[in-house]
């Protein structure tokens, strides 16, 4: 059996939903599977099977971007939060007859395989993956898609692109070319971006306790999530998970209470169900945010949890954790284990 960790991986089985057009979250209506035979701590579905399995979805172009005097211009957001598409955009001003752009991308802080590139395609009103190549190192990933463009300074080509990374904090540097099947490439600044995410934290929980079987549940715990990027943060979820087992039996649904504090409800009982890796359970936390969580914004989830008289009498501690996320992307964890008397 893998650790707790791959319970909290997939989570997104009971907590995720699908994307929209305007704010597509991570996975745009996949859903991730934990394995339970391996230990996957916060690793996220791979940047190709998600965007494999997103729908298209019709934008407009671009708009030009970049200097007059520039071949190619590349545009790219400061803040690029994570498990979001961000717009950016190419703007060529020299003919390319079956050219090639490249982006070649360095990270720090994550790998470039965790990022999802795409180029929009007017005639067929889609979203296209680019192409990436291996560069044998996990911080340089290279996209490139073909493109004619009978483009000049007066007459200027655009091409949206949108991007994503579906993994941690850190920074990207974007350097943007054109092989103009011509022989000749020119080359556009480099763009840097930092990737970040909503500041998580948990208070309140005390790690030695010990909870009794049909006694007292926990003391109240607070998760707390403020939106501390630039743009509004949409579907987002907080769920809790749980496993332990015996030398002859496991935790089920029935023997855990969870429940959530609700201004003008008091605590109320939140369902666990089984999911995620078998005999684990979790359960979609009560939603406390109407609509997207704004820039600088903060929700608070307040918890606690009891073991039922049920509980088998072999199973002495239960690994258990909270994850936060929005649509189908998990972007904060942690383990709040218990012991059992």
């Amino acid at each position: 059996m893998g650790s707790v960790a791959a319970l909290a991986a997939g989570l997104v089985l009971v907590a995720g939903t699908a994307g929209t057009a305007t704010a597509i979250p991570a996975g745009g209506g996949t859903r991730a599977t934990a394995g339970c035979g391996s230990d996957q701590g916060e690793k996220q579905p791979s940047a190709a099977a998600a965007a494999a399995a997103r729908a298209a979805t019709a934008e407009p172009p671009a708009a030009a971007v970049g200097t007059a005097a520039e071949k190619i211009s590349y545009s790219l957001p400061s803040q690029l939060p994570i498990g979001m598409w961000s717009r950016s955009g190419i703007t060529l001003r020299t003919p390319v007859t079956k050219g090639t752009v490249r982006l070649d991308v360095r990270s720090r802080g994550f790998g470039t395989d965790s990022l999802s590139v795409q180029h929009y395609v007017p005639t067929t009103h889609k979203w296209t993956d680019l192409k990436s190549s291996p560069t044998g190192s996990d911080t340089h990933g290279v996209f490139t898609f073909p493109v004619t463009a009978d483009a000049s300074a007066a007459r200027p080509h655009s091409v949206a692109l949108r991007i994503q990374d579906l993994d941690r904090p850190g920074t990207l540097t974007v350097t943007a070319s054109v092989d103009d099947g011509k022989g000749r490439t020119y080359s556009a600044p480099a763009r840097t971006a930092t990737t970040t995410r909503p500041d998580v934290s948990v208070s309140g929980w005390r790690g030695g306790d010990r909870l009794t079987r049909g006694g007292a549940p926990s003391g109240p715990f607070t998760v707390t999530v403020k939106n501390t990027t630039d743009r509004p943060y949409p579907a987002l979820y907080a769920s809790y998970y749980a496993y332990g087992t015996g030398n002859s039996h496991a935790l089920a649904p029935k023997d855990l209470v969870l429940q959530q504090y609700r201004p003008g409800h008091g605590w109320e009982r939140v369902p666990l169900v089984a999911g995620g890796c078998d005999p684990g359970m979790s359960a979609a936390l009560l939603p406390v945010a109407k609509g997207p969580l704004a820039p600088g914004a903060t929700v608070s989830y307040r918890l606690r949890i009891a073991v039922a008289a049920s509980a088998p009498r072999d199973v002495s501690r239960a690994d258990a954790g909270v994850t936060v996320g929005n649509g189908d992307l998990s972007f904060f964890h942690q383990d709040l284990p218990f012991g059992i008397r």
